[in-house]
């Protein structure tokens, strides 16, 4: 009796032994595998309004000519109110330096109600009308009254969608489809396009729903950029022919080329080598 009783004595030592393995201290860390094996999401992505490559305040917080060059080759995209995306790359802008800028809407450091947006904080819309129909899109900058004017896109999705749009707005031609690359190569295409109207004026770009501003896909190139002087300011004296005007050069979606600036490009670079 006495071996019986020691070998059931220790078979239940082993069972509590075995149980023990199962069930770890609290004292202690569990190394083991957490509770859900799905796929992990970060947090900074978790909110369904997030776009993830959408381009935040820190981006325009720069000076108009920098920020201007900046802006070529990113991504402007206009979601439509039923869920419709329009994307284009951007390969042409104009920099307005403010009150010192004989061309500005804000020359002299006049503030109206029309421009206010010139004024507010780097990344806020500021949208006029010009000949009582047309509209032309701009983003403040650093630095009071100073933006920069988004002349043409490369249409890169919703193509047929801009193409309704632009053929419902624009004058003469009525039975003529437009070809791509007339969708948006000017300031007033690119907003019939991408259905930009007053109502986006003094919106900020970093954080609306309906229009964002997203970083140019990885690995592309950076453009080759053209100065060049910028389009119909006559009016404007020697503020009419600085080069403020910047474009991807090759481009076919630009709205002007000009072939003596992007000579003088040329040869500015063949003597930087």
């Amino acid at each position: 009796m006495g071996q019986k009783k020691q070998r059931l004595l220790e078979a239940r030592r082993r069972q509590s032994l075995t149980d023990g393995a199962q069930m770890p201290s609290t004292m202690e860390p569990c190394l083991g595998p957490p509770a859900t094996l799905g796929p992990q999401r970060s947090i900074y992505f978790s909110s369904p309004k997030s776009h993830s490559a959408q381009l935040g305040s820190e981006f325009f917080d720069q000076p108009a000519v920098p920020l201007a060059r900046a802006f070529l080759g990113q991504v402007l995209v206009r979601r439509l109110d039923d869920g419709t995306e329009l994307r284009g790359r951007i390969v042409e802008t104009e920099a307005y330096l403010g009150p010192e800028d004989a061309a500005a809407h804000s020359r002299g450091g006049r503030q109206t109600p029309r421009n206010r947006g010139m004024f507010m904080k780097p990344g806020t819309l500021y949208v006029y009308i010009i000949y009582g129909m047309y509209f032309c899109m701009n983003v403040s900058s650093r630095g009071d009254g100073a933006c920069v004017l988004l002349r043409a896109l490369e249409p890169l999705g919703g193509l047929e969608t801009m193409r309704q749009l632009r053929s419902t707005l624009r004058k003469g031609a009525a039975g003529r489809a437009l070809r791509d690359r007339e969708l948006c190569s000017g300031p007033s295409k690119l907003c019939q396009a991408m259905a930009i109207d007053k109502s986006f004026d003094q919106r900020d770009l970093a954080k609306d729903e309906a229009v964002w501003l997203e970083r140019s896909p990885p690995g592309s190139r950076e453009p080759a950029v053209v100065a060049a002087a910028r389009v119909g300011i006559g009016q404007a004296g020697e503020w009419a022919q600085k080069p403020l005007r910047f474009y991807v050069q090759g481009s076919p979606w630009v709205s002007v080329v000009d072939r003596a600036a992007e000579q003088n490009s040329q040869a500015c670079s063949d003597t930087a080598f």
